[in-house]
């Protein structure tokens, strides 16, 4: 494949966006964390802080993944994930703004619930907030069965639904995500370092297909860096590899399957269980940066960075950033679990 020098942000450029996110994100030093962990310099990319519906890291993945759907005059976002999924959440926002309807596929079964609130609060209780209908269905391991049998079903009655995968995860979501590196790159050499890793939770794998690809892209020194939170590392990376390829086809650009890097160990027991380690993650940032995580995703994912940095991972001169995917409304499905 030909390697082309157009930069990352121009090659972006050509695909059509609605323009959801408040971006660019901020890029934030963690002094306190930094020196409470004695390095490296930690900085944090407020994903978090893309705004509508709470924020969060789908919102860019959204941007692309609907332009087309909205200008075929789709009338109705069908979507899925657990109870308390973040990316539903912000599907379900996204279907309020734009005055279209939406249905979730809401899995119950892949993990028991943690605490009384779990099915009531957090994600669920702004679910129903946006004017989502929600339908319940059993948890088989297929993360998009459920969702494209909602489309079928909506189709036969007439409708013209737009199907959103599973965390918004496929290859145009990759595409999308890479707008992030695109960001960083500029924000990082404004703030005069180059990250010597990225590192930031992966599960759907989107998320990290599209940092890869824009890293190889725009950042080649910069390592990125996937804490597995599904407990199933050879899978996760495996969807990483396979979005990558294809997000890199559609950009014209080459990429590497051995630059993904996904770390396992650090998701707990099960999927959305959180464990000690995530406990200590979420409390150290909320009590040193004013940073709330939630115990599923982005507070596994500092867990998985602050172990790293235990191991010695990186020196002490260093520049790392942890990138903060949201999900705080989900803290407060958790509440009586994390003995806060």
């Amino acid at each position: 494949m030909q390697i082309y020098r157009t930069p990352l942000a121009d090659r972006l450029a050509a695909f059509p966006r609605l323009g959801l996110a408040n971006l660019p994100t901020p890029l934030e030093p963690m002094k306190r964390l930094t020196a409470h962990l004695g390095g490296p310099r930690l900085w944090v990319k407020r994903e978090d802080a893309t705004g509508l519906g709470f924020g969060g890291n789908k919102l860019r993945k959204l941007d692309f993944v609907l332009h087309e759907a909205v200008s075929r005059g789709a009338d109705t976002i069908v979507s899925g994930g657990v109870v308390q999924s973040n990316s539903q959440r912000q599907v379900a926002a996204v279907a309020a703004k734009l005055g279209l309807a939406c249905h979730l596929a809401v899995y119950h079964g892949r993990l028991e619930p943690p605490t009384p609130e779990y099915e009531t609060s957090g994600n669920a209780f702004l679910n129903r907030l946006f004017g989502a209908q929600l339908h319940d269905v059993a948890w088989t391991g297929d993360r998009n069965a459920a969702i494209r049998a909602l489309v079928a079903d909506l189709q036969a009655k007439g409708h013209k639904p737009c199907f959103v995968p599973y965390g918004v995860s496929n290859a145009l979501g990759a595409v999308a995500y890479a707008t992030t590196i695109s960001e960083m790159e500029s924000q990082a050499a404004r703030l005069a370092f180059v990250p010597a890793a990225i590192v930031h939770c992966t599960g759907s794998g989107g998320t990290q297909a599209g940092l890869v690809v824009g890293a190889a892209a725009a950042m080649p020194d910069t390592r990125i860096v996937g804490i597995d939170i599904d407990a199933e590392p050879t899978r996760v990376r495996a969807d990483v590899v396979a979005f990558a390829r294809e997000a890199s086809k559609l950009l014209d650009f080459e990429f590497d399957d051995a630059t993904v890097e996904v770390v396992p160990g650090h998701a707990g027991p099960a999927y959305g269980v959180p464990h000690e380690a995530t406990i200590e993650a979420i409390r150290l940032a909320g009590q040193l940066e004013a940073l709330p995580l939630d115990p599923v995703y982005s507070g596994k994912g500092l867990a998985g960075l602050i172990a790293l940095i235990r191991q010695g991972r990186w020196r002490k001169d260093e520049d790392v950033v942890f990138l903060h995917t949201g999900g705080a409304p989900a803290l407060f499905a958790y509440h009586s679990a994390l003995g806060i």
